[in-house]
């Protein structure tokens, strides 16, 4: 046996000499790796980066806000947005281009906050566009918002803690002390290592206004002052009382929005002017050109995007004769102009990522309020105390200035002026330092009356102080006072509109044109659907090469299809999905239409208005199944459905029956078997096995099945068995029908 070879140990020459070892592969467990390299990063995308705080902001937010504020732009003054990135690197060493992006996305130009926080001027680009990019940082301006100045205020009163950045030459805030909950007001999403955060924006109004309700009365009715969420780019809110009341509650959900569009009968065209805010314009056009493309939509002649400096617009040209109505109700259904906002109020609370609903959420948010407040009225009673003792020391001093004077007059040097007041006044160093600044001009009777009137001014209001301190409810009072404030200088009107489960108009399936059509299905898995008047006016088929038509059916448009495929999968559409053809045309090539796996084709198409009847599974090893069709039906819009049938014996056919009847079966030794179908039980399991019906010699299988037609056969009586059966041989007038033998085939 070879011995097992070392492996080798990679030198490296530095400027210090040989280093050996270095390079060498070490194994190291999983665990470990995870542990050490893994959890550091995760920890650090949930804590540092994708998840908003209780103030409502994620770290680049706050980093790039506050970074504008120490540069004196919370006033009329604008800077070069460059000049702001390269301040704010300072705190956020990620680069230019993402804190740019962050301040873009945070501008009154870029629309998509209810309340912006920079106040921009240049190209910002537009939230609802793909393709309306945003300027360089080198062409556009900003300063922070107005509303910013409901952020800041009161920071620089240790209403938050501060750390060091991260080179430690500068201190940052932890948390905005934010006048009102900004982690409702405006929309945040973000997507960290195992959880995500998704919060969609409310009106400040109502949340200033139920904050407020919920200050005095814990037990508030949050329906009843939190109308709905407030998207700034409108649209309508299709309302749904139990699902915002589970968002409230729990902090998961999700909200219909629709857009809303404007019919002008004068250019017969229909203008749309506010869409959710989960899409853009580009994907709306182009989900409705490939829906005109296919032919599931006709109605349309032309769409453009002609959005502009007047806003967002989206023109759609009808053809005469349309009911804008009725086409916007299917493109809702078809399209993003009606989509899904998902909640998921995920914030982080002293550190730890919570999902809260929306009452949790704001008791979290007056709680870190109250305690703002709680450290700006300490620190203004410390400021007022001490001013109070340096005011105390001075009125002891004014009592006798002959005294304060003959003292100072009669000290040898300067340093001892102090320590002589301290002892002949009876005051501290503080107090004695500060008496001893005092000018000569200020040794009169106003200013020794206005001193003492200040005395008992501050003696006031430190007591007013530390009665907030002690009780809770005089901090709530300061809150509720704040909150009415912002709401009455920074509130506005609903942006989104609400419409009411009365008032909601849903896409109707009966709406679909109905008419009589023909159905074609191929063996190489090719669908066309022909109107009647078409195929009597067509020639033949047109048909690849070697393939030929499996099924013919007789339908209307409205009816849905279900193929079933070699896999054990049946996919279900409607034949009004499918647009008209012609027989001069291959058709729609199945596997592709419907997403079908690699390898997979259909082998049989039912058709059904109403779901009756049964299908009919016939298998290689003589056993047959019968299903109710009402297996295949399903609420929603599935497309696919797996283990349509057992998989347990290939199959060998199948059959769509509205009621019992007689089908003939074929074996491969050419034994023939008459069977009625309701001698087998219907089953409402798809994959069941079925029954024995046609009994088969050793190396025999079922070939054919299908339905029987009266003088099909001479003797049919010769083929009718109780089953299971082995069927009968064909008889000599029945081996001559032409029919039989392109059956045998």
């Amino acid at each position: 046996m070879p011995k097992k070879r070392k492996k080798p140990v990679r030198k490296s020459v530095g400027a210090h000499g040989v280093i050996n070892g270095a390079g060498e592969v070490v194994e190291q467990k999983i665990t470990d790796t995870l542990e050490k390299n893994y959890m550091p990063y995760a920890m650090s995308v949930i804590l540092s980066r994708a998840i908003p705080e209780i103030d409502g902001f994620k770290p680049s937010h706050r980093k790039l806000l506050y970074t504008m504020y120490k540069m004196g732009l919370l006033g009329a003054t604008r800077t070069k947005s460059a000049n702001i990135v390269g301040q704010t690197m300072r705190l956020n060493p990620h680069g230019d281009a993402a804190i740019y992006d962050t301040m873009v996305r945070l501008s009154r130009g870029y629309e998509a906050l209810l309340h912006p926080y920079v106040d921009s001027k240049g190209n910002f680009g537009k939230f609802y566009s793909r393709d309306m990019a945003y300027a360089a940082s080198r062409y556009t301006e900003a300063r922070l918002d107005d509303i910013c100045q409901e952020l800041f205020r009161d920071i620089d009163r240790n209403t938050v803690d501060f750390v060091d950045n991260y080179d430690n030459t500068m201190k940052e805030p932890t948390l905005l002390p934010a006048t009102f909950p900004t982690v409702l007001v405006n929309a945040n999403t973000g997507i960290a290592v195992g959880m995500a955060s998704s919060i969609c924006p409310f009106n400040l109004s109502e949340v200033c206004k139920t904050t407020v309700s919920l200050l005095k009365n814990p037990k508030h009715d949050i329906g009843s002052t939190l109308l709905a969420p407030d998207f700034p780019g409108g649209g309508l809110i299709l309302m749904d009382r139990d699902i915002l009341h589970k968002i409230y509650e729990t902090g998961r959900g999700s909200i219909r929005v629709r857009s809303k569009y404007r019919y002008d009968p004068d250019a017969n065209c229909i203008d749309i002017l506010e869409i959710p805010p989960t899409t853009t314009v580009e994907v709306i056009v182009e989900k409705v050109v490939e829906l005109v493309r296919q032919g599931k939509v006709r109605e349309i002649s032309d769409i453009r995007d002609e959005t502009g400096l007047d806003g967002l617009r989206i023109t759609i040209d009808l053809k005469r004769g349309t009911d804008p109505d009725k086409l916007m109700l299917r493109l809702f259904k078809m399209t993003p102009l009606e989509d899904s906002f998902s909640c998921n109020f995920n914030v982080l609370v002293n550190g730890t990522p919570r999902v809260m609903g929306v009452r949790e959420l704001l008791n979290e948010w007056s709680a870190f309020r109250m305690q703002c407040v709680r450290h700006r009225t300490e620190f203004d009673l410390k400021k007022k105390q001490e001013k109070l003792h340096l005011l105390q020391g001075l009125k002891a001093i004014l009592l006798d200035i002959d005294k304060a004077v003959a003292i100072v007059r009669s000290t040898e040097q300067e340093e001892e002026v102090v320590p002589n007041l301290m002892i002949g006044f009876g005051i501290d160093q503080l107090q004695a330092e500060y008496v001893a600044e005092i000018k000569l001009r200020h040794l009169n009777r106003e200013y020794i009356l206005k001193r003492t009137e200040e005395t008992t001014q501050m003696e006031s209001e430190i007591e007013q102080l530390q009665k907030i301190l002690e009780n809770d409810a005089e901090i709530r009072k300061i809150i509720v006072g704040e909150l009415k404030q912002v709401a009455a200088k920074y509130g506005k009107p609903r942006r989104s509109e609400l419409v009411y489960p009365g008032e909601i108009k849903e896409y109707d399936e009966e709406d679909v044109p109905d008419y009589p059509v023909n159905l074609f299905l191929t063996k190489d898995g090719y669908f066309k659907k022909i109107t009647p008047i078409s195929l009597r006016m067509s020639g033949e088929q047109k048909l690849k090469e070697d393939d030929e038509v499996s099924q013919h059916l007789e339908s209307t448009n409205s009816a849905e299809l279900l193929f079933f495929t070699d896999h054990c999968s049946v996919y279900k559409a409607k034949a009004a999905d499918f647009p008209d053809t012609k027989a001069s045309v291959l058709g729609e090539y199945l596997p592709a239409q419907l997403g079908m796996e690699d390898g997979e084709s259909p082998v049989y198409m039912a058709v059904t208005t109403d779901y009756s009847g049964f299908m009919v599974f016939f298998f290689e090893n003589g056993k047959a199944a019968k299903i109710d069709l009402t297996a295949y039906e399903t609420k929603t819009n599935r497309r696919r459905l797996v283990n349509a049938y057992s998989n347990k014996c290939p199959l060998a056919a199948c059959l769509q029956i509205v009621e019992d009847g007689e089908c003939l079966l074929l074996s491969s030794q050419g034994r023939m078997l008459l069977l009625n179908t309701g001698a087998i039980q219907s089953k409402a399991t798809r994959s069941t096995q079925g029954i024995a019906v046609m009994t088969l010699r050793r190396s025999a299988k079922l070939v054919r099945a299908c339905k029987y037609e009266e003088e099909f056969l001479k003797k049919p009586n010769r083929y009718r068995k109780t089953i299971p059966s082995i069927g009968a041989t064909p008889a000599a007038e029945d081996a001559q029908n032409e029919q039989l033998s392109l059956l045998e085939s």
